[in-house]
């Protein structure tokens, strides 16, 4: 993913399938190249590259 897809993303009002490592997450702030996201399946929240983040796109 690149940083204006999260840009898009973070305007939009809509619901969208985002993963980090096969693991739902969502974006809750995005610094430079780095995002924080939070893991839906649990608590847990992890600063990860926006690179490696990805859309499913069934």
């Amino acid at each position: 993913m690149n940083s204006e897809r999260i840009s898009e993303i973070l305007k939009n009002k809509e619901l969208h399938d985002i993963y980090y490592n096969d693991r739902p997450v969502w974006i809750q702030e995005v610094d430079n190249n780095v995002a924080k996201v939070g893991f839906v399946d649990n608590n847990e929240e992890k600063n990860v590259y926006i690179e490696d983040l990805y859309e499913n796109n069934k």
